[in-house]
């Protein structure tokens, strides 16, 4: 998760309102992700939330490194059964070390002139050949939702450029649009992309 404490104060204070509207809803592109990886595969989930999208790729026989910059999102993991971490963007590093990382709409909080290098980053991260789920809103520029929350907003071609110049090729584009925790309509993409 980002460093911005005003992000994560609106987390911490609407984790179980956030579990209830918004993590219950069907995950776009999570089938995919999991049939795109290898047997027991090992993931990286980066923004993990309340833990439920963890559990269902648990429940696949992934093993899942789980975490989140918000405190009350990582115990309602682990409530879930879900042993998550509170880990922050810039703590999450190493090499070869994943077969996935599966990053839902979690990036969108990073201001965009770190996303390059968190991407590169991520590609270091992954095996050869391991698969990057991202999932971000479509616009332009950055703002605060009604609850004060930082996102950053991509255009598709701009979002596939910054993959692609971290070494990722594009295998997957899902398009879509969904209601978010501030109860505003979003129009948003999710892409797979391998290392």
């Amino acid at each position: 998760m980002s460093e911005d404490r005003q992000t994560l104060d609106v987390y911490d204070a609407q984790a179980a309102e956030y579990e209830a509207r918004v993590a219950t809803k069907d995950t776009p592109g999570l089938d995919g992700f999991i049939a795109a990886l290898p047997r027991h595969a090992h993931v990286l989930d980066l923004g993990c939330g309340p833990g439920l999208t963890a559990k269902q790729m648990m429940d696949h026989g992934l093993t899942v490194d789980a975490t989140d910059g918000s405190d009350a999102m990582v115990q309602r993991a682990r409530d879930h059964g879900v042993p998550a971490r509170r880990a922050l963007f810039h703590q999450i590093d190493g090499r070869s070390l994943y077969d996935g990382v599966f990053a839902n709409f979690s990036l969108l909080h990073l201001p965009r002139t770190e996303m390059p290098a968190m991407l590169t980053r991520l590609h270091r991260l992954l095996k050869s050949r391991g698969v990057l789920h991202i999932g971000v809103k479509l616009g332009a520029g950055d703002a605060r939702d009604d609850l004060g929350r930082f996102y950053t907003y991509y255009q598709q071609d701009e979002l596939e450029e910054l993959l692609t110049l971290a070494g990722f090729a594009i295998i997957t584009r899902i398009l879509g649009k969904g209601t978010g925790l501030d109860g505003r309509s979003s129009d948003w993409i999710v892409l797979h992309a391998r290392s």
